[in-house]
């Protein structure tokens, strides 16, 4: 049974522009694999990091693994990938460097534990890069450079993955071989929730669609999603 990593109730925030989200009540279970969509500016970033604990709802509550979003216990259960940018060939660290940062506390130099390089060669064998944990993160293409991030994220064995945008300005090959990865890791037991424009690559594999309009969620069914994706990321109506 599908057991609460996420719940939202009653929650608003509100920047010194005015509102962006209006009294949300949102559950995502531990078999979900969803895919919260929206125009630019609809706030869809601001629900994943209130979500996460990274902002404070102005009313309302936010949940974890059933504990409050800001306590430090449940964000360790969560491996987040936030909006990417692209990652300069001038950064020395090697792709393995990268995610053996994030296991070892963001430390920048060594020495690494054995048990930490285990873990992080694993994380990378899931997303398909341990052939190239040598490489310089800067030399990799856009894509591989994506799943880096996200074997990054995954390093510390998350009950949820959340990415926010993860495909834009990557190709349509690397797009439908990050869809592979993300369909094995839900397979796993692994909670997905991705933020996105359009339902991409991922469409026949996610569970549950969310589109966020006018500060409001509305769940729309999957196959109805994929038939009409733009009219719920340009004109949701409410």
């Amino acid at each position: 049974m599908s057991t609460p990593v996420v719940e939202l109730r009653d929650v608003s925030f509100s920047y010194e522009s005015g509102p962006v989200l209006s009294d949300i009540n949102l559950t995502i279970g531990s078999q979900d694999y969803v895919v919260l969509l929206g125009a630019n500016g609809a706030g869809k970033s601001t629900l994943v990091k209130v979500a996460l604990g990274l902002l404070e709802p102005g009313a309302g509550r936010a949940l974890l693994f059933g504990r409050p979003a800001r306590d430090a216990r449940a964000r360790e259960r969560v491996g987040y990938v936030p909006q990417r940018a692209a990652i300069s060939g001038r950064v020395p660290a090697t792709v393995l460097e990268v995610v053996l940062a994030q296991r070892a506390g963001r430390r920048l130099v060594g020495p690494f534990l054995r048990s930490e390089r285990e873990m992080s060669m694993r994380a990378l064998q899931r997303v398909g890069l341990e052939d190239l944990a040598g490489r310089r993160i800067g030399d990799l293409s856009g894509g591989q450079q994506q799943r880096a991030l996200i074997a990054r994220a995954l390093v510390s064995e998350p009950g949820l993955l959340v990415l926010d945008e993860p495909t834009a300005g990557v190709d349509r090959e690397s797009q439908v071989h990050f869809a592979g990865v993300l369909r094995e890791l839900h397979t796993q037991g692994v909670a997905v929730v991705i933020v996105a424009h359009d339902l991409g690559a991922v469409g026949n594999d996610l569970t549950r669609v969310l589109a966020l309009h006018q500060g409001h969620i509305d769940e729309v069914p999957p196959a109805e999603a994929r038939e009409q994706v733009g009219l719920f990321v340009e004109d949701h109506p409410h």
